[in-house]
């Protein structure tokens, strides 16, 4: 997974859910936004302790 745009993604996804809830989406919408937008979150932190473990496993092991 890409990390840079995973960032990119979820600062999209973020301003479209400021965009919508100033529009006067429903919640339910506003809900499945949250949802997506968590989920983008959870794929970012996984991706970085990929990186992470990559990282250190190259350290270790030379």
């Amino acid at each position: 997974m890409d990390i840079q745009m995973l960032t990119a993604w979820i600062r999209a996804r973020y301003q479209h859910l400021r965009d919508a809830r100033d529009a006067g989406v429903t919640s339910t919408e506003l809900a499945v936004m949250a949802g997506a937008l968590l989920l983008g979150a959870g794929l970012l932190v996984v991706a970085i302790r990929t990186k992470l473990g990559e990282k250190i496993g190259i350290i270790n092991g030379g």
